[in-house]
Parts: C-alpha cells; structure tokens; sequence
C-alpha cells in the first residue's frame, strides 16, 4: 500500500475491466486513489466485477468495435474531472491453421484486438490530453513477439498493437499523453483456458520460462500502474515484458496439441486446404 494516494484525483477506464486481467488492471488503479470506469460487453460481468471494486467505481456497457460505444464509454470515464488514464485490455482470439481460418474470425480478433485499441486510443487519447496529459497503455501478449503456430490472427493483431502504441505514443508526447503497453505471458484467465488446460503445452510453456511458472493478473495489473503512475513519467513508446523470461526462449508447441485434437493426417490435410 505504499501507493496509496498517488493517483487522487485521477480518473480512468479500462476495457474489458470486468473480469481476469482487466479487473485487477481496475483494482490496483483503485487501491491508489483512481476514480475507474470499467467497460465490456456483458453486463452480468461488469456487476459481478463493480462488487470487487471501492463504491467510486463505474461500468459502462461497451463494445471497443463501435466507435459511437466507445466514444460514450470515454465521456463517461472523465465525466466529472476529465479523464486521465486509459487502459485498451478487451480482447478476443482463435485457434487454428490459417489455411482453414475463417475471415470472419479473421475480421472478429482484427476488430476487437487491435480495431478496440485504435478506437480507445483515438477518443481516449483526445479526452486525456483536454485534461492537461496522462497515459494509455495497452495489453498486449508474447504472442506478439514470438510465433505461436495455429494462432495467426492473434499474433498478428497484437503484433500490430504494439506498432500502434510506437506511433501513438510519438504522436501524442507533444500534448503530454505517454502511451505504452505489457507484453504478458501466460496468465490463467478465461481467455487462455485452452491453453493452461492442456497437461503438455502447459508443462511446454513452463519450460520456456526461466521463472517457470504462470504469471497472475495481479502481476500485470502491478506493471500497469507503474506504466501509467508518475513514476513513469519520461516513459513513452515501451513494450514491456511481463513473461516470466518467456521472451527469452521460443513460442510455445502448439503442433502437439493440434495433433492431438484433430490427428496427424488430418492436421496435414488441414494445413493444404482440405
């Protein structure tokens, strides 16, 4: 709690804040002094999520795909004192070779991973630098960096993030807004339970991390409220790591566990269009 206090006076959104990451993204900004609005899709989770945060706490129905949701979550974020912080952490993913990828799973990851982050960034990034500056930061994922096969359009969307924070982040320093992201590893949460569900690819992934074992929320929250405190304040442009040492190393097997639902020949039927 050593903290505690420093951001007083400051007001916050985080998308996808009602579960998992988000939600200990909310609480942490809270436990020091953050006045934070949560959003997401679905309302039965942003209620359950409001009872884990202080009753100064907001939720707004959101989707990051539409521009006017969004735009309607931002003013609603820095209503009552402007807005100063803006976490894009909603996301989405898919499973599967590329060459039986639907487009619309395709279009679905693109719009709700990086299309969500551009639009935050855009509304948010306005309505903070009108507040006299502050910080976005957005979540994205090892995946970014390292190749994980059988999962191309997640790669890819959170690869283009962290181009889009570089530029962001360049393009709003002269107005006093820093933008930077976290770049977790593997963290159980409902969107990785295909992945920390599986005995091998979880014991694969461990081996990868010289700090073998699985991060927590808690830990990306924690380097989420340095990105975007004051103690970061000559920080723009970053990607920052939170991975257990993943990064060092390679990208998870997913080949095995790929096998293993659908069967070698038919995995190789698959990856020729079959």
């Amino acid at each position: 709690m050593a903290d505690a206090g420093k951001l007083d006076g400051q007001q916050a959104l985080v998308t996808g804040g009602g579960s998992g990451i988000g939600l200990a993204i909310a609480q942490r900004l809270a436990q020091d002094g953050a006045v934070v609005t949560i959003c997401g899709r679905t309302e039965a989770k942003l209620d359950q999520g409001l009872e884990a945060l202080p009753s100064s706490a907001r939720r707004v129905a959101c989707d990051v795909t539409n521009e006017d949701s969004v735009r309607d979550a931002v003013a609603l974020a820095g209503d009552g004192g402007g807005l100063h912080i803006a976490v894009a952490n909603a996301g989405t993913g898919s499973a599967g070779p590329i060459t039986m990828t639907d487009l619309s799973a395709w279009n679905t990851v693109m719009e709700t991973n990086l299309t969500g982050v551009f639009l935050t960034f855009k509304h948010a990034g306005a309505a903070i630098a009108k507040s006299g500056g502050g910080a976005m930061l957005a979540i994205s994922s090892i995946a970014g960096a390292l190749t994980h096969r059988y999962m191309t359009p997640y790669c890819v969307s959170k690869a283009a993030v962290e181009m889009l924070v570089r530029n962001v982040a360049d393009e709003m320093g002269m107005v006093g807004v820093r933008v930077n992201a976290v770049r977790p590893g593997l963290v159980p949460t409902e969107l990785s339970t295909f992945l920390t569900t599986n005995p091998q690819l979880q014991a694969d992934y461990i081996e990868q991390m010289p700090l073998g074992r699985n991060g927590t929320p808690e830990e990306i929250a924690d380097a989420v409220r340095y990105l975007v405190g004051p103690e970061s304040s000559w920080t723009t442009g970053q990607i920052i790591s939170i991975d257990g040492g993943h990064t060092l190393r390679r990208g998870p097997d997913m080949h095995t566990m790929m096998e293993q639902a659908v069967g070698a020949d038919a995995l190789r039927t698959m990856l020729q269009g079959g």
